[in-house]
Order: C-alpha cells, then sequence, then structure tokens
C-alpha cells in the first residue's frame, strides 16, 4: 500500500505525518509550493517519502492523478491511500482506512469525520448541506462527502485517472461517477480534526464551493432548463391552437430532446459518457412513459385548478423526482459491464498490494 499525500505549501505537520507512517510507501506531490517551501518538502523527504515537485500550482485534483499514473507506472498491483497534508489526518485514521481497503471488495473506502468537538461552523454546515444534496440527487448515502482521506485499490486508477477536474471538485466527481456507476463505497469512522480553527487550509470558499456544488447543481439545472422550455412551447402551442393534448406532445418531444442531449454531454459527460445506443432507447422509454403521465395530469388538474399554469408546475413538480431516479438509475447510469470496471475482485494474493 501506498501513501499519496497532495501538498500546497506545507508545514512541519507534512513531515509529522510521513514519521508517523514510517512502515508505508509514501509519495508527496508537491502542487507548486514554490521555493520557500522547499525545506518541508526535502524533510519530508529525509523522513523517507519520495517527492514529485509540479512546477506551478495546478489544484489537488491535477496533484492526485499526477500520484495516480506515477503509482500505475511504477508500482502496478499496489493500493493507494490519499491523506491531506494539514494534520486533519491521524496516522491511525489512515492505518484504518488501509486495512479495510485490504479486505474489502469496494472500489473505494472513505474516512468519513464524526463532526463531534470543537468544529468550525463552515465546516459542520457545509458538509451536512452537501451530504444532504448528494443524497438526494444520487442516491448515494455518503456521511462524508468532503473527506480527503480515501481509499482505492489498485484495480480503479486507471478510472481515478480518467475522471475530470482538477481542483476541490475532483473529489467529489469522483463520488458522483461513482454513484452513477453503482460502484460500491465502503465508510470507516476516523477522528475529526480541525487545528487552529483549520486556518491552514487552502479552500477558497466561494470560488471552490462553486466547482464543488457545480457537478452537484447540473443535475437539477438540466430539468429546470427543460421544465422552461416545455412551460413556454406548452402555453404558446395553446394559445395558437387550443389543442391541449396535441401542444403537450409537441412541448414535450422539444423539451425531451434538449434535456437528453444537455444530460449527456453535459451533466453526465466525460470520457464516460453512456453511447447513444444504450442512452437514447432507454430515455425514449422514459419519455414516453412521462409524456403520457404528464397529458393524463394535466387533463385531471386543468378542470380542477381553473389554470393550466398551476397544472402544470404541479404535474412537472409530481413527476420532477421520479424522472430524475430513472435517468440515474436507468438512462444514464451505466452497468458495470459497461463501464469496464469490475465491481468486486477476489481478494489478491499476499505481497500484491504493497
Amino acid at each position: 500500500m501506498i501513501v499519496l499525500i497532495p501538498a500546497y505549501q506545507p508545514d512541519q505537520r507534512l513531515v509529522r505525518l510521513v514519521s508517523r507512517l514510517g512502515g508505508h510507501r509514501i509519495l508527496i506531490v508537491d502542487d507548486g509550493s514554490g521555493g520557500s517551501y522547499r525545506h518541508v518538502f526535502e524533510e519530508a523527504r529525509q523522513a523517507g517519502a519520495d517527492v514529485i515537485t509540479l512546477a506551478g500550482n495546478r489544484g489537488k485534483g491535477f496533484a492526485l492523478k499526477t500520484g495516480f499514473a506515477h503509482i500505475a507506472a511504477r508500482h502496478p498491483g499496489v493500493d493507494v491511500v490519499c491523506a491531506d497534508s494539514d494534520g486533519q489526518h491521524r496516522a491511525e485514521d489512515i492505518e484504518a482506512v488501509a486495512g479495510r481497503l485490504r479486505t474489502s471488495p469496494a472500489a473505494m473506502v472513505l474516512g468519513v469525520r464524526r463532526f463531534t468537538g470543537p468544529v468550525p461552523a463552515r465546516s459542520r454546515y457545509g458538509n451536512a448541506a452537501t451530504r444532504i444534496l448528494f443524497r438526494m440527487i444520487t442516491g448515494l448515502a455518503v456521511s462524508d462527502t468532503q473527506t480527503g482521506l480515501r481509499g482505492y485499490p489498485a484495480r480503479m486508477l486507471g478510472w481515478l485517472g480518467r475522471v475530470p477536474g482538477d481542483r476541490f471538485e475532483y473529489e467529489l466527481r469522483l463520488l458522483l461517477r461513482a454513484a452513477r456507476e453503482r460502484l460500491p463505497v465502503e465508510e470507516v469512522g476516523i477522528a475529526t480534526v480541525y487545528l487552529d480553527g483549520n486556518s491552514s487550509s487552502h479552500f477558497r470558499p466561494v470560488v471552490d464551493s462553486a466547482r464543488i456544488y457545480g457537478p452537484l447543481l447540473a443535475f437539477a439545472g438540466s430539468s429546470l432548463l427543460a421544465f422552461a422550455v416545455d412551460a413556454a412551447l406548452l402555453a404558446m402551442l395553446v394559445s395558437w391552437t387550443g389543442q391541449l393534448v396535441t401542444s403537450a406532445i409537441a412541448a414535450r418531444l422539444i423539451s425531451a430532446t434538449l434535456n437528453y442531449t444537455v444530460n449527456r454531454t453535459a451533466v453526465f459527460g466525460g470520457d464516460g459518457r453512456t453511447p447513444h445506443r444504450q442512452a437514447a432507447p432507454r430515455y425514449a422509454a422514459l419519455a414516453l412513459v412521462s409524456l403520457t403521465a404528464n397529458v393524463a395530469l394535466l387533463e385531471l388538474l386543468t378542470p380542477v385548478t381553473g389554470s393550466l399554469a398551476v397544472s402544470k408546475v404541479v404535474t412537472e413538480a409530481a413527476l420532477f423526482l421520479a424522472g430524475f431516479a430513472v435517468q440515474r438509475l436507468f438512462v444514464f447510469g451505466r452497468r458495470p459491464a459497461e463501464t469496464g470496471t469490475p465491481i468486486a475482485t477476489e481478494p489478491q494474493p499476499a505481497g500484491t498490494r504493497g
């Protein structure tokens, strides 16, 4: 097993962590910290770590992927545990994640913080909000979506390199992709450590929160865009033709085509994009069922409410969650055979895990 630590302008806590992990191979990626921090990385090297230095600051995601590529090339078949350099991850917690990784068939083992004791408000409430939103959107229950302590079996290294993202959003994208591909994720409880109010963190609240929440909100944004187009077209077509059913069908066909295109290319895009031959028939089946339900509810509710607009809002709200769940699990949710990544493998022989 190799411990991978991305580091940007670290202090002596990085050196102390390396010293406490003396029984493991350690790879540090210096994310362009600059000459002022050269002595810290030299001390870490003397304590037993290997150090890769990037020419400039590229972001945590880029540093992690640099480490994954190095390990896959130089140490094939070895598992990886990723940890942060700022003292939040204790050696015993890293060992706990490594221990679970050795025996688990999961694609990802998360060291999840318990958030007890003195925790900065932005961290406590920020993680709670992200956890709830993540569960609502993906259906995957993750106790700590922002943890940097994660274990990955060697078979996942190629997959890790294909997930987009170069900065703090990368680790959330990994969870989103794992949820979409139905990869098993396990959790190990760890201590919650915040030193000096988390002042050493390089997280930028506005910019990096936008990066993190962006992938999540893209799920909902695509559906809202399709709803707006559908509602506008329905209102115009009904006013022109006076035919509710015909107008609803035409509006839904156009908005569904837009929604499919956006979901496939933007929301679920990247190298893991679901091929048209698989996604299009699934989406067509969903659109047909949704259209039937949409028309039925509109015809039922419009006479009751006396307003097409109100009926449309109620109808879309009723169908939104069901439609999203079907898209996530059936339309764009790729099976293990489609991703090329096995969900589980037999334990490897002793000596192959590092």
